[in-house]
């Protein structure tokens, strides 16, 4: 145990220590009680380890998923049973002399010897005969009787009043369109009409809902299809202009129009036809007839644009004089033409009706300038190459045959139809029809003795001259109240249907019989004959 003595000595000991580290350790050297100079020291590095880092360690861990199983199968299909077949002619039989079978009896034999030189003798007979020539079998349905199809109508354009002034099929035989106007008197130029198409073959046709519908500023005259392109049609307007529209565009359906200007027809247009041009049969040209005396030809030139490539005026002082007419009024010089038909044999041999009652021959290839001096871009030139007697009035229809050259039709408000020969002035035969004005007549596109005519008494009147020359075959009523009708058209494709149209703004589309649409036997050399009578 330490004594007291020895604790004091220990107690002095821990100050000089204390002392020594306030001074730095100078006080070993000046005494333990006198303060030395401070001077800089270099200690060792302190560090104190982290204990959290220790406690808390490093923490991971791992995780992972996984979906459920997937459930797996094999299956395998195998025919249960399986057969195999061949299949093999007879075998062939030499060619050779068959033998002749002995007949059973010896009094068959003695017949059959005894009636063999007459049998043969009528079998020449018929292979000598012409009882079936022209004779073609038909398997398919016959229809007995004319009955209609279609009553096809637009309520906007019936609303207004409006007649159905044309019709025309296109190329396809499928569609059929009509055009809207008027044609009683009045001033329809500002009148708002419309062309509407219906698509027969399509399914789920509404009559009273044209598939297309076109809008026009003026009363329509006449429409026609182009011959190739099933969509475009030309119409001719009361205004005096001409327009192409493609029903396939509804949103924008004109495609060429004349405007108004020094070429465009001063008077309504009654008939527009296409026509191929000379060097290229697959371009077409728009010609177009009107009251004003002009026969024009137009060709889509430039965009939406029409214009005039050819031009002919018709003039009394230059109409032939191989027939008699009365002398026209004081002043009056123009023969306002009405219709016009072409030549199936002759591309520039064209039928016109005119306002005077009489029918001109006239050619596209004429070189006589016209007398009248119109306003005109390219020259006029005078067509008119023959005269035939007139009817008792304006003629409003013509329609050329498609099996004879020389035939041609014509219908006008005397109510009479005229068939005339191309080779002199008197029509062969004259048919009175109606009392009151005959507005179209139609040859029949596979009939040669059939035509079609359509009367301002309602009805559509169907001749077969084979079968009578001074009576209609089938009178069809189109109007209850007997409305006029104002135009027809025979189906060339579907040779079954034929459209007609009225005042009530109607189109009808008829069925025809068999017996209008098969050709009876020496059909076409009574055609012949009856073209003949010319020469007697």
């Amino acid at each position: 145990m330490a004594t007291r003595a020895q604790r004091r000595q220990l107690g002095l000991a821990g100050s000089g220590c204390a002392v020594a580290l306030a001074t730095g350790g100078a006080a070993s050297a000046e005494g333990p009680w006198r303060p030395g100079p401070l001077q800089d020291e270099t200690l060792g590095v302190a560090s104190v380890p982290s204990q959290w880092r220790g406690v808390q360690g490093n923490r991971g861990e791992t995780k992972s998923c996984q979906t459920t199983g997937i459930a797996t199968a094999e299956a395998s299909v195998q025919t249960r049973r399986h057969a195999d077949a061949e299949v093999q002619t007879e075998a062939p039989v030499p060619v050779g002399v068959l033998p002749v079978s002995r007949p059973g009896s010896p009094r068959l034999a003695a017949f059959l010897r005894r009636v063999e030189a007459m049998v043969i003798r009528e079998l020449n007979k018929n292979w000598q005969s012409h009882a079936f020539d022209g004779f073609e079998v038909n398997w398919t349905e016959q229809q007995q009787t004319v009955a209609c199809l279609h009553t096809l109508g637009y309520p906007p354009a019936q609303g207004q009043g409006l007649h159905v002034t044309s019709v025309s099929w296109n190329s396809t035989g499928s569609v059929v369109a009509c055009a809207y106007g008027r044609l009683d008197d009045g001033d329809w130029s500002t009148l708002k009409s419309f062309v509407c198409a219906w698509n027969l073959d399509r399914r789920g046709l509404n009559p009273r809902q044209p598939a297309a519908v076109v809008e026009v500023p003026s009363a329509v005259m006449c429409l026609a299809f182009h011959p190739t392109q099933p969509s475009q049609i030309a119409g001719g307007l009361y205004s005096g202009e001409v327009l192409v529209w493609d029903m396939s565009r509804p949103e924008d359906p004109l495609l060429w129009r004349t405007g108004l200007t020094d070429d465009t027809h001063t008077d309504p247009v009654y008939q527009v036809v296409w026509l191929p041009e000379p060097r290229h049969s697959h371009h077409f040209r728009v010609l177009s007839v009107a009251t004003d005396g002009k026969v024009l030809l137009w060709q889509g030139a430039g965009p939406g644009q029409l214009q005039l490539t050819e031009g002919f005026a018709l003039v009394v002082q230059q109409l032939p004089r191989n027939t008699k007419l009365k002398k026209p009024q004081r002043g009056e010089t123009e023969v306002g033409t009405t219709a016009v038909a072409f030549s199936s044999f002759d591309p520039s041999l064209f039928i016109l009706g005119t306002e005077g009652g009489f029918p001109l021959k006239c050619s596209l290839a004429a070189e006589e300038a016209a007398l009248k001096r119109m306003p005109s871009s390219v020259p006029l030139r005078a067509p008119a190459q023959f005269i035939f007697s007139p009817h008792g009035g304006p003629i409003y229809s013509v329609s050329c045959s498609p099996f004879h050259r020389n035939l041609f039709l014509s219908a006008g408000t005397d109510g009479h139809v005229h068939l005339y020969s191309m080779l002199q002035a008197q029509p062969l035969t004259s048919l009175q029809l109606s009392h009151k004005y005959l507005f179209a007549v139609r040859w029949s596109p596979v009939r040669p003795l059939v035509f079609a005519a359509a009367s301002g008494e309602g009805e559509v009147q169907l001749f077969d001259l084979q079968k009578s020359s001074q009576k209609p075959t089938v009178s069809i009523k189109q109007t209850q109240d007997e409305s006029p009708v104002y135009c027809l058209e025979f189906n060339r494709h579907q040779t079954q249907l034929l459209a007609a149209g009225d005042a009530k703004g109607t189109v009808k589309v008829w069925l025809l019989s068999t017996e209008f649409t098969e050709q009876g036997p020496r059909e076409a050399e009574d055609l012949e004959q009856l073209a003949a009578e010319v020469a007697i």
